[in-house]
């Protein structure tokens, strides 16, 4: 809860701040503290005066399991990774581990070529305790993930685009920052026209960050990327829905959950966003042999006042203009609006197409996709059967008018059995792998306290997304995932 005087900008109001924390603990946040050897343990942590405004973007964490990590301190805007844990154990991070995460930061300095911020703490906390989160801040950002993120690592590469995503947004969205997202106060409110920049470029930024780091492996990112490619490709929400009408979710929800989220579609600025900009990055590449990029539109764009972190904002007109400046012979307003407001899918995919690429599908599950089901505790049928089952096998996603839903089957039914022998996820591929002889998979599932058995007419075995090289094309998508000298 904040008290503050009204009619005052909260840049304008300015708060001395100090935290009483138990004394084995060690603190981290963007704060300073009035005298700095205080970076220690124990009792009262005093901070410099600041104002309102930043005080509300500079959380403050603590915990008992702490390491900080120097990732970049040669900068005159030196970057720290303070990593939290339930246990000790969980802090123990191998060089290269650490190596990725120091090219994250020399990576976002060639898109960016700036630093919008004094100092910066990423504030990382492994837990099983806590949901997977993220929130990103001016000269921080909170970081949620599961257990294993370093000891575990190459069984932990699903959300590991988190950091850099949140890292991005100190350019984009916290730095640069649409007009109708900045608001002079906590008491108005924003809007969010625009979050298809504010959050599915950041989301852009954060899965190619994420590669050229080496944080997350570049199979790992075709994987990830076929998954969001074919997840939307079947939306058949987009009849009634457009991209641009999916930013104002958040107005009307407050992110509450959806049962049909195929056919509401959330706030798919997100992922749709990502395949937007990737299009963008992939047509400037086109159009100028090669020669310029998305990350040349992000310098001129995000990179101007170099240590500034005041806000500065923008409007759509502008970054047209951005774009126009890069590749002039586009007319890049309607390539937006064309993606933005439609309700066709028809250049959903072009990004990947002019990478070289084409979405396909495989009847064997990759090692990404594993990992993915692991760390979030769900098995996807999805692009099969069409539905996802949750770690209690209860339907928590059913693809509309696919076959589960043709069948009857809704979110929270729980399925209890396959071909009359108890569920088992891999009993299941294996029944979905039989069906192409046309004999059907058999489901019993438990409503409630009732029970009923359906059977499904699916005879096109597993389905697990992938991309495939198209030969004789220029190789753009592995160009653009790959690290900048």
């Amino acid at each position: 809860v904040v008290l503050y005087p009204a009619g005052h900008y909260a840049s304008a109001i300015t708060v001395k701040a100090s935290a009483k924390l138990p004394s084995d603990w060690k603190i981290a946040s963007a704060l300073d503290l009035v005298k700095r050897d205080a970076m220690r343990t124990g009792d009262w942590y005093e901070f410099k005066p600041v104002s309102l405004e930043t005080l509300v973007d500079s959380p403050l964490w603590a915990g008992k399991h702490f390491k900080r990590i120097e990732l970049d301190t040669q900068n005159r805007a030196p970057v720290y990774l303070n990593v939290f844990a339930d246990n000790a154990a969980q802090l123990e991070a191998a060089p290269e581990h650490i190596e990725a995460h120091r090219q994250l930061v020399t990576q976002s300095d060639r898109v960016f070529a700036s630093r919008h911020f004094a100092r910066y703490e990423f504030l990382l906390a492994i837990s099983e305790h806590l949901s997977f989160f993220g929130l990103e801040h001016s000269e921080s950002s909170e970081n949620v993930l599961r257990l294993g993120y370093f000891t575990d690592w190459k069984k932990t590469s699903a959300g590991r685009t988190l950091l850099p995503h949140e890292y991005a947004h100190s350019w984009n969205g916290k730095f640069r920052r649409p007009a109708d997202l900045w608001t002079p106060n906590f008491n108005v409110p924003m809007q969010d026209s625009l979050l298809w920049i504010y959050e599915g470029q950041t989301q852009y930024w954060g899965h190619v960050l994420a590669a050229r780091s080496g944080i997350v492996p570049l199979a790992d990112s075709f994987d990830s990327l076929a998954r969001t490619a074919a997840s939307l490709d079947t939306r058949s929400g987009r009849v009634w829905r457009n991209l641009q009408d999916t930013t104002n979710e958040p107005l009307i929800s407050q992110r509450s959950p959806q049962d049909w989220s195929d056919w509401q579609r959330r706030e798919e600025y997100y992922e749709e966003g990502l395949l937007v900009w990737l299009d963008a990055d992939t047509k400037i590449r086109e159009m100028t042999q090669d020669t310029r990029s998305l990350d040349d539109v992000a310098k001129a764009f995000f990179g101007v006042q170099d240590g500034r972190v005041a806000v500065v904002t923008y409007t759509f007109e502008d970054y047209v203009s951005a774009l126009d400046s890069v590749a002039p012979s586009a007319d890049w307003a309607a390539f937006l609006r064309q993606r933005l407001d439609t309700n066709t899918k028809t250049t959903l995919l072009d990004g990947i197409k002019r990478g070289g690429w084409r979405l396909a599908f495989s009847e064997t599950q990759s090692e990404y996709s594993k990992s993915l089901e692991g760390a979030f505790k769900f098995t996807d049928f999805s692009h099969s059967l069409g539905f996802s089952l949750d770690k209690d096998a209860k339907f928590d996603g059913i693809l509309w008018n696919g076959f589960a839903f043709k069948a009857g089957l809704t979110v929270g039914m729980q399925l209890i059995a396959v071909n009359s022998v108890a569920f088992k996820a891999e009993d299941l591929r294996a029944a979905i792998t039989a069906a192409k002889d046309g004999s059907g998979v058999e489901l019993l599932v438990k409503a409630g306290n009732r029970y009923k058995t359906v059977k499904i007419d699916y005879r096109d075995g597993l389905r697990y997304p992938k991309l495939e090289r198209v030969e004789g094309t220029p190789d753009r998508l592995t160009s653009l995932l790959s690290p900048v000298k």
